[in-house]
């Protein structure tokens, strides 16, 4: 084994590239909601540059050759550095491959059956996709279905890498945690479904479609049309900045997530309501960050969807995905070890 490929430095690379995804999540979520995932007109650079264009000759020249898309500094830098973070981002889970494969099988990595190799591997394939996503939000200027699957790949990158933390020994270890792994399941279903359909609200400029909570417009039912809201064979090719559905489609995007919401309060709060009564340490973060996502949500209809707001509820509702993960891999571990090697048995 080479000296430097070690399970100790596998453990260090992992903490920081969780650390960055949920920065690149987050930072993501600002690129969004700030209007500025068209910030550069083109991919990977910034209208032909590393940077952005900042002279008085590199902005006159990037605006002839993107006559369409007027210089704006603030957005630009804003989507430059999701892109820079990004690519470290790829650049690290790269690295993590390396060292994995350079651990021989079966060196101890503080959990069971020493260093993982598959999930480093299907991190680098999904951060390889991602960066296609990121290039097609741009050249499909950002097409809906474009945008939302690349807001689940960042979801799913931070997931895997979590969930690679906790095989790895890192984080909590989400003992006695059996009884609950059907239960947990369901939860991450529902929660990522509920992530989808937020970024199908984003992506369609749906937020604030209803101006006020619990009603919409004053009504409990408003009128809506579903059909057009979640239509996902839409046209490829018009710049959907701002959005180009009528209300009522919006509303009834908006009026889903809603809806979605309520279900995640359900079945969550019953998983965390479980874990509570089990004395589990996981029940207060499961349940203290399913109530900071409905209070962030609210906010964000109450406050007119306020910058910080809305980022914030994008990076809890990534938190908060991250505890049901802890739960549901706490669950699966416990399985595997009570499993009777003869009859296959297990304790759910």
């Amino acid at each position: 084994m080479a000296e430097w490929a070690s399970p100790k430095l596998m453990r260090g690379l992992t903490v920081a590239a969780v650390g960055l995804a949920l920065v690149v999540v987050v930072l993501g979520a600002y690129t969004r909601l700030a209007d500025a995932g068209l910030g550069c007109p083109d991919w990977p650079g910034c209208y032909g540059h590393l940077g952005v264009p900042d002279t008085e000759a590199e902005v006159q020249a990037a605006e002839a050759q993107f006559p369409d898309a007027p210089v704006e500094a603030d957005k630009a830098w804003i989507e430059m550095v999701h892109r820079y973070f990004a690519t470290a981002l790829g650049a690290l889970i790269l690295g993590m491959v390396v060292v994995a494969y350079r651990v021989p099988k079966g060196i101890p990595n503080g959990a069971a059956g020493g260093t993982p190799r598959a999930l480093p591997a299907a991190l680098l394939a999904l951060v390889i996709l991602q960066g296609a996503f990121g290039a097609w939000t741009v050249t499909l200027k950002l097409w809906p279905q474009v945008v939302t699957a690349h807001l689940l790949g960042g979801f799913a990158t931070l997931a895997l890498l979590w969930l690679l933390a906790l095989r790895l020994g890192i984080g909590p270890k989400g003992e006695g945690m059996a009884p609950f792994g059907r239960l947990a399941s369901i939860a991450l279903v529902v929660v990522v479904a509920q992530v989808a359909l937020g970024g199908w609200v984003t992506s369609n400029y749906a937020a604030l479609a209803c101006p006020d909570f619990p009603t919409c417009h004053g009504e409990w039912a408003p009128a809506m049309d579903f059909r057009q809201g979640f239509d996902v064979l839409q046209t490829v090719g018009p710049n959907y900045l701002g959005g180009l559905l009528d209300s009522e489609a919006r509303i009834a995007i908006q009026f889903a997530h809603r809806l979605g919401a309520v279900a995640v309060l359900v079945v969550v709060g019953l998983l965390g309501w479980r874990l509570w009564k089990a004395g589990s340490p996981l029940a207060p973060w499961v349940l203290g960050l399913l109530a900071a996502q409905w209070a962030l949500g609210i906010l964000n209809v109450l406050l007119n969807l306020p910058l910080a707001v809305a980022t914030a509820h994008n990076g809890c509702g990534a938190l908060l995905l991250l505890a049901l993960v802890t739960v549901r891999e706490g669950a699966f571990q416990e399985i595997q070890e009570n499993r009777s090697p003869i009859t296959g048995a297990n304790s759910e």
